[in-house]
């Protein structure tokens, strides 16, 4: 595979990773703003599908992406910038298994809520709280990774 596709499919994993990270995001915060559980329970659940079709989709790719691209230029996977890139990767992802896990349960107390015709329950406020918690993390970590392969430093 030429590098020009391989680079290609890296960079458009990265951006799809950062879009759907940053969408889920604002739709889960701007539904939860709304306090309804009806809405909310509609939300998570598109978020659910967003995460398992785009996000898991990129993330499963990522890695294979880059290090054929490495391998191609020849970068060596033990350079600076790699293994700091590779290591805010597993934390992305101890971040974002959790961060799933969350939002489907989310999903499932305002689906509830809904249909009981009560309001959202305590666990759901904190669960929230600790989702919206993990996704700072999460996040700054993308946004660093993209930095390394846009910036390549030697460290």
């Amino acid at each position: 595979m030429s590098v020009q596709i391989l680079l290609f499919l890296h960079i458009v994993g990265a951006c799809v990773l950062l879009g759907t990270g940053a969408g889920i995001a604002f739709f889960m915060v701007v539904s939860n703003r709304s306090r309804d559980p009806a809405l909310i329970a509609h939300t998570a659940g598109i978020v659910v599908l967003a995460d398992t079709v785009f996000t898991a989709t990129a993330a499963a790719v990522q890695p294979v992406t880059g290090a054929l691209l490495a391998r191609e230029i020849g970068w060596p996977l033990g350079q600076g910038w790699v293994l700091a890139s590779l290591g805010l990767y597993v934390f992305v992802g101890l971040f974002w298994l959790p961060v799933v896990a969350m939002q489907i349960r989310l999903r499932r107390l305002a689906a509830e809520a809904r249909d009981a015709g009560l309001p959202l329950p305590p666990a759901y406020h904190r669960l929230y709280r600790m989702w919206f918690a993990f996704g700072f993390p999460a996040f700054a970590a993308v946004l660093a990774i993209v930095w390394l392969m846009i910036a390549k430093p030697d460290i």
